[in-house]
């Protein structure tokens, strides 16, 4: 019984931090896209 919970408790675990893994990647990706974006209207506006 103990093995069982313990098998389990540990499959959580590991599904919490596989899905947190996509959220942090998910939120690194728009924050590069924001970058780029912000880089690119900063390079139309030089007047040069």
């Amino acid at each position: 019984m103990l093995n069982k919970l313990i098998a389990l408790l540990a499959l959580a675990g590991l599904a919490v931090v596989v899905g947190g893994c996509n959220t942090i990647e998910g939120a690194g990706k728009d924050i590069k896209a924001g970058g780029a974006a912000i880089e690119k209207s900063a390079d139309q506006a030089k007047k040069y």
